[in-house]
């Protein structure tokens, strides 16, 4: 029972590297800028918390729902082109962790905070995971490649605000769970 265990907690790690290929993970082109949030666990989990809280707090907020949505692709293409033009940012990756554990929280505990606040707090973790990919870019796909990445983003915000809307805003419960599990996914990437 030991082993399976070991091995799974080896794991862990990995989960978050949608980095692969023999490139060092260069992103080329819009196809490949589109694919990458669906491809680690860590981007998937943080745009699909966003759009589910978003949803939880601001659900009879009318059009205040999009503003933090609207904040994190918007500063994840700031912080790719930032990165893209030559900003380096010491502590990108356990801020992408740590966000994780906000953002789960905030789905966990359903904490209310005006819009723009709430825009300002998964802006400043959009910063960070731009900031992640923009120095991957090359120079002749970066275009290409952040405008995937937004729309690959963008779909995942709208898929976590669905999931919101179908099934977490009627079980009490459920959200609990599933931040806490996005929660703990994030301490356990800062832990290794």
């Amino acid at each position: 029972m030991k082993r399976p265990l070991a091995a799974l907690v080896a794991l862990i790690p990995t989960l978050a590297l949608a980095h692969v290929g023999q490139d060092g993970s260069a992103h080329h082109g819009f196809l490949s800028g589109f694919t990458h949030p669906f491809i680690g666990l860590d981007h998937m989990a943080a745009m699909v918390a966003v759009g589910v809280w978003t949803v939880l707090a601001f659900r009879h907020a009318g059009r205040a729902q999009w503003v933090a949505p609207s904040a994190f692709a918007g500063l994840l293409l700031v912080g790719g082109l930032l990165a893209f033009a030559g900003l380096s940012v010491p502590g990108v990756e356990p801020m992408i962790a740590a966000s994780l554990v906000v953002l789960g929280l905030l789905v966990a505990t359903r904490i209310r905070m005006p819009a723009i606040a709430g825009a300002g707090v998964v802006g400043a973790f959009a910063l960070f995971h731009g900031l992640a990919h923009g120095a991957e870019l090359p120079a002749d796909q970066a275009v290409a490649a952040l405008s995937g990445m937004v729309l690959g983003t963008a779909l995942l915000h709208v898929s976590g605000m669905a999931l919101g809307n179908f099934v977490f805003s009627r079980h009490v419960w459920l959200p609990r769970i599933a931040g806490l599990g996005v929660a703990l996914f994030g301490s356990a990437l800062l832990a290794f």
